[in-house]
């Protein structure tokens, strides 16, 4: 079993930034893809962003050029810098990780408990 942390949620005005982390334990490995996801009220989970233990990501074309993932092996760790936030960034996001690879077709077998964002205009 894998337990996944986020933290670093919160409220921010549109143009703002946060960072978002998610801590991983458990029966986990530093090989394991991991991510973001979100959903917003009313819409389907969504895949943000990912990363492979190599470090190779892959972005939703609506938060590229906008937000960086990266990942601390040696801490179990995945990042999500969002800058430029915007209204239509609010959403419950989710970190997520998978022993292979994180794609919006696949099912996702480790989900945290999630984290608000809420971007104001």
């Amino acid at each position: 079993q894998v337990q996944l942390v986020e933290s670093g949620g919160g409220l921010v005005q549109a143009g703002g930034s946060l960072r978002l982390s998610c801590v991983a334990s458990g029966r986990t490995s530093e090989t394991y893809a991991m991510g973001w996801y979100r959903q917003a009220p009313g819409k389907q989970r969504e895949l943000v962003a990912a990363i492979t233990s190599g470090g190779s990501t892959n972005y939703a074309g609506s938060v590229k050029g906008r937000f960086t993932i990266s990942r601390d092996n040696a801490k179990k760790s995945v990042y999500l810098q969002m800058n430029s936030l915007n209204p239509e960034d609010t959403a419950v996001y989710y970190c997520a990780a998978d022993p292979l690879v994180l794609s919006s077709t696949r099912r996702v077998p480790y989900w945290g408990q999630g984290t608000q964002v809420t971007v104001s205009s």
